[in-house]
């Protein structure tokens, strides 16, 4: 299996789990509670479902590791240099207020880093994914075309932050990181609207699941932008004794 070559195969899968969650959206459907707190809908369950189907029968003995999966019965112990990691419906706090930004998520992982995603927004149709070493864009199943990242606009840098983020620290990220404006915005979307160039950068101070991020980062290497620590470190996947939990990260658009 080449990294470069399965983009677009993942996008497909994607694709089709969005199909099966967006009759969903606003729909009323039922909202349950997981361990943690965190809001489980049919429609995350579905979608992973399917997703796992097709993994399965794309990518034989490639292990998996997908949220509601890993919150119904735990994460592993140990995980090999090559994996799977799937978040069905990221975002879906976003997906149960009637919001459009929640994403579809898969991601190939080799050796620590995340080498091929998709990622697919059921309500506006789009999807991103990496393929030959680049990132591409495509729109309701629309040719795709390629996407870069924007080089840093002085005096215009727009970040994408949380809604849930307070005034104080929201001013407090801005003078560390020196962008000046902001846009609210839920999911692994954020990390596509800066591959895209529309959007420089997302400060993550805060609890991340691996699952959450890797195929945006896929997508935002891919075009141009990177996702380090704060320090400035390559972000690392597969922290199994960590239960995939990430540290705080920064994902920027081109230097």
């Amino acid at each position: 299996m080449n990294a470069n070559d399965v983009g677009d195969v993942l996008a497909d899968i994607c694709e089709a789990a969005a199909a099966l969650i967006l009759p969903l959206w606003r729909s009323g459907v039922e909202v349950l509670t997981k361990a943690d707190e965190s809001p489980v809908t049919e429609a995350d369950q579905r979608g992973e479902k399917l997703i796992l189907e097709h993994l399965a029968r794309h990518f034989p003995g490639v292990p998996v590791i997908s949220e509601e999966d890993a919150s119904e019965f735990g994460t592993p112990d140990s995980i090999g240099p090559r994996f799977f990691l799937v978040d069905p419906l990221d975002g879906t706090k976003a997906f149960v207020r009637g919001d459009p930004n929640f994403t579809v998520n898969i991601a190939l992982i080799e050796d620590g880093r995340p080498v091929a995603g998709a990622v697919c927004a059921p309500p506006s149709g789009e999807t991103w994914f990496t393929k030959g070493g680049v990132a591409l864009k495509r729109v309701n199943g629309g040719p795709a075309d390629r996407i870069v990242a924007r080089p840093w606009p002085k005096g215009s840098a727009v970040a994408l932050v949380s809604h849930t983020m307070k005034e104080e620290t929201a001013v407090k990220l801005a003078e560390q990181y020196g962008f000046d404006l902001r846009e609210p915005m839920d999911s692994s979307i954020k990390f596509c609207r800066i591959a895209e160039g529309s959007a420089d950068i997302y400060p993550r101070h805060g609890p991340t699941m691996e699952w959450d991020i890797a195929a945006g980062q896929a997508v935002l290497e891919a075009a141009g932008g990177s996702v380090l620590t704060p320090e400035g470190r390559p972000f690392a996947y597969g922290k199994a004794s960590d239960g995939f939990r990430n540290g705080w990260f920064v994902a920027r658009g081109a230097d």
